[in-house]
């Protein structure tokens, strides 16, 4: 009998902790995509307010359309990346789309405000200023929301790799979640050169 009861506390125990695990696994899951969601706000309202940065610059720059062109072709792009990571946060493939569609988004939006240095009269334009002031602080928000989502995926990935979640995690369908990674050209990730 007291065999039968150690038995029956041993399988009581060990389900509590499958138990617990499974629950801790399915809360960093869920913290990790509402950081994703966080992020899906703040890049619609970047894609929401690019076609009035073009509208405005497009007077000024005629000479520019091809920069114009294809920076609306990468914010449509960008746009179909977040929709498809939006559908399943932390999918690894679909981070790196979303990832190197951004990275795309970014350098021809940089081209553009560049540009807009050479152009005084858009420069002095209140509503180029207005909508770079706009740009700025979503591209803050963004960067914000990208750090808690990889803090959020770095600690579910943590959780579900360390012995012994890692028995059952892949059991109960808990996959590796991506990290929303920056991607940058070499020329960007090299150091300045500075000579005096």
């Amino acid at each position: 009998m007291w065999i039968a009861l150690g038995m029956l506390a041993l399988i009581a125990v060990l389900a509590m902790f499958v138990i617990g695990t499974y629950n801790g696994l399915v809360g960093k899951r869920n913290r990790y995509k509402n950081a994703f969601a966080q992020i899906d706000v703040q890049l619609k309202r970047r894609y929401d307010l690019i076609p009035n940065l073009v509208e405005t610059v497009k007077g000024y720059m005629k000479h520019e359309r091809e920069t114009l062109e294809a920076v609306i072709k990468a914010r449509n792009a960008a746009y179909s990346a977040a929709e498809t990571a939006a559908k399943n946060p932390g999918d690894p493939t679909a981070m790196k789309s979303l990832a190197s569609a951004e990275g795309q988004l970014t350098s021809g939006l940089s081209k553009i405000l560049a540009l807009s240095e050479a152009y005084p009269d858009l420069k002095a334009n209140t509503n180029m200023r207005d909508l770079s002031e706009e740009l700025t602080s979503t591209e803050n928000k963004v960067a914000f929301a990208r750090q808690a989502y990889n803090d959020g995926v770095t600690e579910y990935n943590t959780a579900r790799q360390v012995f012994p979640a890692v028995m059952f995690a892949a059991m109960f369908g808990f996959g590796d979640a991506g990290l929303l990674e920056v991607i940058e050209s070499q020329a960007e990730r090299a150091a300045p050169k500075i000579s005096f």
